[in-house]
């Protein structure tokens, strides 16, 4: 057994050190919008995933945005897009982050945006230039990045196996979301949830290409009845017949390799691109470390953390660095310190437990905290994303 969970674990670090996993962010700003309150006098560090929802942030017009990730992969595709942003016309950008690609991206990523990269992030862009070419058979960057190829297989599942194509697209373009669950009920359903899928879907390597460690979907297995494939199902249950399809982006890029000018992230609309190229943009830095290295060795206050979903997977694999993580979280907290995390579990409970130093004595994480459960799972029912199985907002109350 030792074995096993040694192999699954390399299997895992081999993908997520050594590639792009997420091209695109995978939770939903509007709901941590609402959880924030951003104002002009908040700093912000947030891991940094695909740098979408920092740059969604910086919209809020907070003092400053710390986007903080180990995955130098990650801070490179949020550096090429701040470049974009600063070098390219609207029509090109939303060609190269709205589409997927850009006709004669090589000659104007070496003209135009190379000079406004770090040098690692040069150096994975210049071996990765044909993903913004739009040819082969991966044609959107949306289908690059380990993530981006599961959703070119599920495409491709989609397209020759379950042959529901037109019904996919009916239901993104549905004009309620009474007429989408219908035709999720009549005409996707039975056809998509097929064996073979809920078979890939069990297996580890799956998971490792969407970014989810072996802890994470214990966590699911252990809370949730019927396990990751039953969860899996009700989530895409849920997004068909409860939520709106025609502004949820995360899903349509996913179910079609590309965004709509009606349906895309904030940052690639047209007035928030000039907001952002007019000085947002530049309230943002990019950072290529653990939270508690870059905590550690920054003098800076943060009102407002955004730490994702990864402290499922400190809590398992590296309780020491969650520890550490926490004990610098409590002495960087700025007074209304207010922190958001989502969980794969359906409670993250581990997180109270976490012992730190605070005041010169010894106290558990949990003690230092008020939880906003009302508001949080408020917020949860209408995340348009929906595959956690839990979110949390937090304030520091001790500072």
């Amino acid at each position: 057994m030792a074995l096993v969970t040694a192999l699954r674990s390399r299997s895992f670090n081999f993908v997520h050190r050594n590639h792009l996993i997420y091209n695109t962010c995978w939770e939903d700003p509007r709901v941590d919008h609402a959880a924030l309150n951003l104002t002009d006098r908040d700093t912000v560090l947030m891991i940094t995933s695909a740098g979408c929802n920092a740059l969604d942030y910086a919209l809020a017009g907070p003092k400053h945005v710390y986007a903080v990730d180990m995955n130098p992969r990650q801070n490179a595709l949020l550096e090429l897009k701040i470049a974009a942003i600063k070098r390219l016309t609207y029509e090109d950008f939303f060609s190269l982050f709205g589409q997927g690609k850009l006709d004669g991206y090589e000659s104007i990523y070496q003209s135009t945006l190379r000079p406004m990269l770090s040098d690692r992030a040069k150096a994975f862009w210049d071996e990765n230039a044909d993903c913004f070419d739009g040819l082969g058979r991966r044609p959107s960057f949306y289908f690059r990045g380990t993530s981006g190829w599961f959703a070119w297989m599920i495409n491709q599942y989609i397209n020759r196996v379950a042959r529901i194509r037109d019904a996919i697209d009916a239901a993104l373009d549905a004009p309620s979301v009474e007429a989408q669950q219908k035709i999720y009920q009549t005409q996707l359903q039975q056809a998509f949830w097929r064996p073979q899928l809920r078979w890939f879907l069990r297996r580890d390597c799956t998971m490792s290409l969407l970014g989810v460690p072996r802890p994470q979907r214990d966590q699911i297995d252990r809370d949730y009845h019927g396990g990751v494939a039953q969860f899996a199902e009700d989530c895409v249950a849920a997004v068909f017949g409860k939520l709106p399809l025609k502004d949820n982006y995360f899903w349509r890029v996913y179910l079609t390799g590309r965004y709509t000018p009606e349906c895309c992230p904030a940052y690639l609309k047209p007035e928030n691109f000039e907001r952002l190229r007019n000085g947002l943009v530049d309230r943002i830095s990019v950072h290529t470390s653990s939270i508690a290295t870059f905590l550690r060795r920054h003098e800076v206050k943060i009102s407002r953390y955004i730490l994702l979903d990864h402290m499922d997977w400190l809590s398992a694999a590296d309780h020491p660095a969650l520890r550490q993580e926490w004990q610098q979280i409590v002495r960087r907290s700025a007074p209304k310190t207010r922190l958001l995390w989502r969980s794969a579990g359906l409670k993250s409970d581990f997180v109270d437990r976490v012992p730190v130093q605070y005041g010169g004595r010894k106290v558990e994480v949990g003690s230092l905290l008020s939880y906003q459960r009302g508001l949080a799972e408020e917020l949860h029912q209408v995340d348009r994303v929906h595959t956690y199985g839990s979110f949390h907002i937090a304030d520091f109350a001790a500072a």
